[in-house]
């Protein structure tokens, strides 16, 4: 069937403990149940189990709040040690009303609270930040996996973040390796023969979210498998998720 896909969680992989080479674990996982992966595949990662592996988790309890974030805290209703780690996670704060704190991070994503987040973070007031460089984990995870099965498939990290103007969450890419992140169908033309003068797929956004969809935030499935993306996945790494951050100067918005 053409133009399909065919998306597979995968299962049987334990607690992430810091130090723990993904790719290794996922081809491992994948073989137990009779799996195996292929060049042409995508392998989406949750940040969360990335964010794991890498130790970049912390403990409120050891984070001394500084004034700023108390006179934040105070004012948006939050705890004023979390509110130290978005700080120290971010380069600017973009907003910050009712209970909202919206900052642009290091890595350079604009998201709530630095994209730190205590669901599914084993112990009481712990909380995952976000990888320090999300490309370069992809690139990291792509060469453990080539390692471990000899083929290269794409591998995308993807974290739930929130969208102005609509409701609810959806999956984005945050951090890539092996797949175009964008196809741009500027100056291409469209069925009628007219051309295209805006259009650019945010393809990487749209293999997060679609991973997403075969496993709930519950069910211990950090990992998924897309088949049918041959025309995007490439050899080499590629520019990774930060092409996809729209330049300040462009940015209608903030």
């Amino acid at each position: 069937m053409s133009g399909a896909l065919e998306i597979v969680a995968v299962d049987g992989l334990a607690e992430v403990t810091p130090g723990a080479r993904l790719g290794e674990l996922i081809v491992a996982a994948l073989r137990d149940r009779g799996g195996d992966l292929t060049s042409s595949d995508a392998v989406v990662v949750s940040q969360k189990a990335v964010s794991k592996a890498e130790g970049r988790i912390r403990d409120l309890a050891e984070v001394e709040p500084g004034a700023r974030a108390r006179e934040l805290a105070r004012r948006l209703g939050k705890d004023a040690r979390l509110v130290e780690l978005i700080l120290s996670e971010s380069r600017a704060v973009i907003r910050a009303e009712r209970d909202v704190l919206i900052v642009e991070t290091h890595g350079g994503w604009i998201c709530a609270n630095a994209g730190i987040d205590a669901s599914n973070v084993p112990g009481d007031d712990r909380v995952a930040l976000l990888p320090e460089d999300a490309d370069r984990s992809a690139r990291r995870i792509r060469r453990e996996i080539r390692a471990a099965s000899n083929c290269s498939p794409a591998v995308v990290i993807a974290d739930s973040f929130g969208r102005p103007w609509r409701v609810g969450q959806s999956d984005v890419a945050i951090g890539g390796a092996g797949l175009d992140p964008l196809d741009d169908w500027r100056g291409r033309r469209d069925r009628a023969g007219r051309e295209l003068s805006a259009t650019v797929v945010a393809v990487a956004d749209e293999v997060a979210a679609a991973a997403d969809l075969v496993r709930r935030k519950d069910s211990a499935q950090p990992a998924c498998v897309i088949r049918g993306l041959e025309r995007h996945v490439i050899a080499d790494d590629g520019p990774g998720a930060r092409a996809m951050q729209r330049p300040a100067g462009e940015d209608l918005f903030r």
